[in-house]
C-alpha cells in the first residue's frame, strides 16, 4: 500500500505553475512599447472581417466576460479603422418656415458646419447694424415725402372745394384734433359758440341746413380717402420692402458666393432670402408698438433663421466612434428641449439635441447589450433605425401622455453606422432564440476567450501590461519578483497551470492593493513579491470570514468533522460555498448505512428536496457502478442511505459522487475509512474518475482544518488525475507537501481512491470471475451475496 500512497501522490513541483522568474527580467522599457493586447485571435479575425463589411446587417456582437479587454481591443481597433476612413457630413436642422413644426435637415461638408453658423451669425449682426437706420437716408425719405405729398393734396384738393362753398355761405372750415368742423361767420369773424346760442331761432336753423349740405359735399368729396390712405400704405409698404431688400441683396449673394459648393446650403439661402425681409420689417423695423432692445430683436431672428447644428466634425479625423454608457432613449436618439416664456412652454428646431446615433452617424457605436435592453423601448427603436436606415427624432411616450400643443415632428436623417454590442454569451444565445430581427442585424459573432495560453510570448506580454499600467498611473518599477507573483495570480484566477485568465481587471485590482501598501508602509525603490502576497493575503482577510466562522464550527465541534482515525460508512468529501467575494473550500462528512433490503441507493438529499438534478445523476450513477461491478453472477439486492451530514441548503453538483461511492463500499465492505484523507471527485458508472471545478480551494480548505487541528502527516486530499493542471495551491500547501506534512493524490479510478483510503488492496477479478477473498471488491461482494440469500433464498 506505501508504494500505491507514493505512486499517486503528487510532488510539490506538480501542484503549481512552472515560471521562470528570468522571463520577467528579460522585458524591453514598457514606457517606449506601445499599448498591446494579448491573444483573442478569433475575436480579432470576427472583429476586422465585421468592421470592414459594408452590406447592413453585419453588426457585431462582443462575446465575453467583463475584465477580458473586449472594450480596449474594439477601441484600438475602431481608432486604427476609422481614421482611415472619410469623414462623415455634418448634419443641422433648419426653420421650416412653412410649418414651423416640421424641421427640416441641412447637411454640410465635415468642418463647413461651424463656418455656416458663423457666416449666419454675422448676417444676423449686420441686419442689426443696418435697420431701421437704412430708412434715415435722403433718397428713402424723398420717396417717401413723394408718396406723403401726393395723399396730401389729394386731401387738400377735396377739402378746398369744400371750404370754398363754405365761405360763399358764410360758413368757415376749421380743423381741430384731426376733425374737420364748420362755423358761421358774421362781420367776416366765426361765432363761438355762446355767440351762436343768442343768434334766434331761425338764423340757427339755416346755419344747421346749411351745416347739412356742406357735411354731405365734404363725405362727397372725401368718399376716397381710404383708397388713397390704402394706395398710399401700399407704396409706403412696398418702398420699405425694396429699399430693404436692396439693402440686404449684396449680403445674401457673398453669402451664395462663399457656399457655392453646397448645394443644401443655397437651397436654404434661397428660402432665408425669401423670409428674411418680412423678419427685418417685423422684428427691426416697428412702426407701432412698444420697441424691441437690440438683445430680443437678436435672439427673435437667431431662432428664425440661425440652423442648429447637431454635430461638428473635424475635417480629416476620420469616422467617429461613440461609446454611449447610458444608452437612455434620449441620449440614443436625440430629443426636442422644451422652454418657457411668460408660463408656457414652447419648443422649436433650435431646441433639437443630437443623440448618440447622430454622433456616430457615419462611424461606429459601441453599446453595453444589458444597458441598452434594461431600457424600455430603446432595443426595438434601434432595430427599426437599423433597419429603415433612419433617425428618428419623437418623443417615445408620446402615445401615453395627454396630448401636447407644442411637438415636433423633425425630417428624419439617413443612418449609416456599424453597431458593436458589448454582452455576455447568456444574453447573446437569449437574443438569438427569441428574437429573429437579432439574427438579422447582427450577422458577426467576436468571440472573446476567457483564458489565453501560458506560453512565453502572453506571459511576456502579460507582464508588458502590467508594467504599462504602473506607468500610465505613476506606480513604483514593479520588479521580476511581483510580475511573477501577479502572472501566478492570474493563472490561479483561470485555475489552470497552462492558462492565464483573460480578466487583467482582477490583476491589476491586485497590483493597485499592492502599491496601496507599498505606500502605507513608507517603502521605497521597487515594487517587490511581499507586497503582492500582502495585498493578496489582505484581500483573503477581508472576504475570509465566513470561512473562518465555518471552521470555528467545526473546531467546536458544532460541526463534526474528523480529520484523524478510521471510521466505517464516513468519509470527508470537499465542497466550494462561493458567497458573493468570498469563495473558499470546506470539507463535509459524508455517511452511507446499508442492510438487506431491495429499496436501492436512496439519496436523503433528494428526498426532502436539498439536492438539485446534477447531484442526484451523481447519486444515481453509483447504481449503475454497483450493479455492473458486482451484478454479474447474482440479483444485486440491497438498500442503503446515503447524505450529507449537517447540510441545510440545497446542493448541487456531481463532485461528491466519489466520496459517496467510497462511504458506500466502505458500509458494504466493512472497512473503515481513514478520516484524515478528503476526496473530491465524480465518476461514472464503470468507476473513472471525473474532473471537478474549485480543486484548489477544495484543498486549501481541507489543509486548513488540518493544520488547525494538527498536522500529523498522514492527512491528504484525494483528487481526480484530470485535475492535475488546474492545480495552482498556496506557497503553504506547497511547503506542506514538500516537508511531508500533508499529500495531494490523484487518482484514474475508483479502486486507486480506495486503496488510498482503505489501506486494502482493492483487488483484479481473476479469470474465473472472482475477486481475492480479502480485498475490497472480494469482501462486498461476499456481503451482496449474503444479501441477495437473504431477500431471495440460497440457490438449490
Amino acid at each position: 500500500m506505501k508504494e500505491t500512497h507514493q505512486k499517486l501522490r503528487l510532488t510539490p513541483e506538480k501542484l503549481t505553475a512552472n515560471l521562470a522568474i528570468e522571463l520577467f527580467s528579460q522585458i524591453e522599457n514598457a514606457e517606449n512599447v506601445e499599448q498591446i493586447f494579448i491573444g483573442h485571435e478569433r475575436a480579432k479575425e470576427a472583429l476586422n472581417f465585421g468592421l470592414s463589411m459594408e452590406s447592413p446587417g453585419f453588426n457585431v456582437y462582443a462575446m465575453g466576460e467583463h475584465g477580458t479587454g473586449r472594450q480596449t481591443l474594439i477601441k484600438q481597433m475602431l481608432a486604427a479603422t476609422a481614421s482611415e476612413q472619410p469623414t462623415p457630413s455634418e448634419w443641422c436642422y433648419i426653420n421650416n418656415f412653412d410649418d414651423v413644426h416640421a424641421p427640416h435637415r441641412l447637411y454640410v461638408s465635415p468642418g463647413d458646419g461651424k463656418q455656416l453658423l458663423a457666416r449666419l451669425d454675422t448676417f444676423i449682426d449686420e441686419l442689426l447694424d443696418l435697420f431701421p437706420e437704412i430708412f434715415d437716408n435722403p433718397g428713402y425719405q424723398r420717396q417717401k415725402a413723394a408718396i406723403d405729398r401726393e395723399f396730401n393734396q389729394k386731401y387738400d384738393e377735396a377739402i378746398a372745394v369744400v371750404e370754398e362753398t363754405a365761405l360763399k355761405n358764410n360758413v368757415v372750415l376749421f380743423e381741430e384734433n384731426g376733425e374737420i368742423g364748420f362755423a358761421p361767420l358774421v362781420d367776416d369773424k366765426p361765432l363761438n359758440d355762446k355767440e351762436f346760442a343768442n343768434l334766434d331761432e331761425i338764423k340757427r336753423n339755416e346755419f344747421y341746413a346749411l351745416l347739412s349740405t356742406l357735411e354731405n359735399l365734404l363725405s362727397e368729396k372725401l368718399i376716397e380717402l381710404p383708397l388713397w390712405k390704402r394706395i398710399s400704405s401700399d407704396k409706403m409698404r412696398k418702398l420699405k420692402y425694396e429699399t430693404a431688400e436692396q439693402s440686404i441683396r449684396p449680403f445674401l449673394k457673398e453669402l451664395e458666393h462663399e457656399f457655392a459648393s453646397n448645394i443644401g446650403v443655397l437651397k436654404y439661402l434661397t428660402k432665408v432670402k425669401a423670409h428674411v425681409v418680412d423678419a427685418v420689417l417685423e422684428i427691426l423695423v416697428e412702426d407701432v408698438g412698444e420697441q424691441l432692445n437690440d438683445k430680443e430683436a437678436r435672439k427673435l431672428m437667431v431662432e428664425r433663421f440661425l440652423p442648429n447644428l447637431l454635430v461638428a466634425r473635424d475635417p480629416g479625423a476620420g469616422a467617429p466612434v461613440v461609446y454611449e454608457q447610458n444608452p437612455t432613449f434620449q441620449n440614443l436618439f436625440g430629443h426636442a428641449d422644451f422652454a418657457s416664456f411668460q408660463g408656457s412652454t414652447y419648443t422649436s428646431y433650435r431646441l433639437i439635441r443630437a443623440g448618440a446615433l447622430h454622433k456616430a452617424n457615419g462611424g461606429y457605436l459601441l453599446l453595453d447589450a444589458e444597458k441598452l435592453l434594461n431600457q424600455p423601448l430603446v432595443w426595438s427603436r434601434l432595430k427599426l433605425a437599423l433597419k429603415t436606415e433612419e433617425i428618428t427624432i419623437e418623443n417615445p411616450y408620446s402615445e401615453y401622455s395627454q396630448p401636447s400643443g407644442v411637438t415636433l415632428q423633425p425630417e428624419k436623417i439617413p443612418l449609416e453606422v456599424k453597431v458593436i454590442l458589448l454582452g455576455d454569451p447568456e444574453l447573446y444565445y437569449t437574443l438569438q432564440d427569441y428574437d429573429q430581427e437579432f439574427t438579422e442585424l447582427f450577422r458577426i459573432l467576436a468571440d472573446f476567450d476567457r483564458h489565453l495560453e501560458k506560453n512565453d510570448k502572453n506571459l511576456t506580454d502579460y507582464a508588458q501590461l502590467i508594467r504599462q499600467r504602473a506607468i500610465k498611473k505613476d506606480y513604483p518599477h514593479v520588479d521580476k519578483s511581483a510580475v511573477l507573483e501577479l502572472v501566478r495570480y492570474a493563472l490561479r484566477r483561470a485555475e489552470h497551470q497552462h492558462k492565464i485568465s483573460a480578466n487583467i481587471v482582477q490583476v491589476n485590482d491586485l497590483l493597485d492593493e499592492a502599491v496601496y501598501l507599498w505606500k502605507k508602509n513608507g517603502s521605497h525603490g521597487e515594487l517587490n513579491a511581499s507586497c503582492v502576497l500582502q495585498a493578496l493575503a489582505a484581500k483573503q482577510r477581508r472576504t475570509g470570514r465566513i470561512s473562518e466562522a465555518w471552521l470555528s464550527e467545526i473546531k467546536e465541534e458544532q460541526v463534526l468533522i474528523s480529520t484523524s482515525g478510521k471510521q466505517i460508512g464516513k468519509i470527508n468529501g470537499l465542497t466550494v460555498l462561493e458567497i458573493g467575494d468570498s469563495v473558499f473550500g470546506t470539507p463535509a462528512r459524508i455517511s452511507a448505512t446499508v442492510y438487506a433490503g431491495s429499496h436501492g441507493i436512496t439519496d436523503i438529499e433528494r428526498e426532502v428536496d436539498l439536492g438539485k438534478s446534477i447531484h442526484s445523476k451523481g447519486v444515481l450513477l453509483l447504481s449503475g457502478y454497483i450493479g455492473h461491478k458486482y451484478g454479474q453472477g447474482f440479483p444485486v439486492s440491497i438498500s442503503a442511505n446515503i447524505a450529507i451530514e449537517q447540510s441545510y441548503g440545497h446542493i448541487d453538483g456531481d463532485s461528491a459522487s466519489m466520496a459517496e461511492l467510497c462511504a458506500l463500499i466502505s458500509a458494504i465492505a466493512n472497512l473503515p475509512i481513514d478520516q484524515g484523507i478528503a476526496i473530491t471527485g465524480s465518476i461514472n458508472q464503470h468507476g473513472g474518475v471525473q474532473s471537478i471545478g474549485g480543486v484548489n480551494e477544495k484543498i486549501e480548505g481541507f489543509y486548513r482544518l488540518c493544520e488547525d487541528k494538527g498536522l500529523t502527516g498522514t492527512q491528504g486530499v484525494i483528487i481526480p488525475k484530470t485535475n492535475v493542471s488546474n492545480l495552482m495551491l498556496s506557497d503553504e500547501v506547497i511547503n506542506a507537501v514538500k516537508n511531508n506534512k500533508f499529500s495531494v493524490y490523484c487518482v484514474e479510478d475508483i479502486d486507486q481512491a480506495l486503496e488510498i483510503l482503505m489501506g486494502v488492496d482493492a483487488g483484479k477479478i481473476s479469470s474465473t470471475g472472482r475477486y481475492p477473498r480479502k480485498s475490497i471488491h472480494g469482501l462486498v461482494l461476499d456481503k451482496l451475496s449474503v444479501f441477495s440469500e437473504l431477500l431471495n433464498g440460497e440457490e438449490e
